[in-house]
């Protein structure tokens, strides 16, 4: 009879969560079941079930620690840098945003899972996303009151930050932009975001386009 594999780490939820997110880097989140975290931490394939009632619960535990996670490096990069304005602190947060992706590809890939699409089952996991979009969404209104970024529906605005910032991001973990620094692609691509939300651009373009025609 094969003698069960004993456990020796001071935290079982934890260490089955990083062994995850190590199987995701390797092999996707599709590869991701609790037998095979359960044999990589060296336990009982039952053990999981102390934490975790299915698959479902672990990748909503996955996504709610990369949420804390983005959250938190959010609001290092805004002390760091001291933002001037809304309009930079918005700026900020895209930044950070994919320079988290880049660094917790793991994190980013299972926060947005398919099967966590309905976050109101897993109550902490809500939260932590809710803070998320607080944050971009907080960011925009206050800008919009600051006059730095273009009148509009605050959700629909959030949403197009939204698609910039993850689409950036996205490309660049799938290695689709190898020719240009990372540090110049987001920097572009938060740059051209910010350009066309700006509340001033109708203006700037004008006073452009008034140069030329007086060259």
């Amino acid at each position: 009879m094969a003698r069960k594999k004993a456990y020796h780490h001071g935290n079982l939820r934890q260490a089955l969560i990083d062994a995850a997110f190590e199987l995701i880097e390797e092999r996707g989140v599709s590869a991701l079941t609790l037998r095979e975290v359960a044999r990589r931490v060296g336990v009982t394939h039952a053990a999981p079930k102390r934490h975790f009632a299915d698959r479902g619960a672990l990748v909503a535990a996955l996504a709610e620690q990369g949420f804390r996670g983005l959250a938190a490096h959010v609001e290092a990069v805004r002390s760091s840098r001291q933002p001037r304005d809304s309009a930079e602190r918005l700026r900020a947060l895209g930044v950070a945003y994919i320079e988290y992706a880049i660094a917790h590809p793991a994190h980013l890939r299972v926060m947005f899972s398919p099967e966590i699409v309905d976050k109101s089952r897993y109550p902490d996991l809500q939260r932590a996303a809710d803070a998320v979009h607080d944050m971009l969404h907080g960011g925009i209104e206050q800008a919009q009151r600051d006059g730095l970024l273009s009148r509009g529906d605050p959700n629909a605005l959030a949403f197009a930050a939204w698609s910039m910032v993850h689409g950036c991001a996205t490309l660049l973990i799938d290695g689709q932009a190898r020719q240009t620094p990372v540090r110049t692609l987001i920097d572009s691509a938060v740059k051209t975001l910010h350009e066309g939300l700006d509340a001033r651009a109708p203006e700037t373009v004008t006073r452009r386009a008034g140069r030329r025609a007086r060259r």
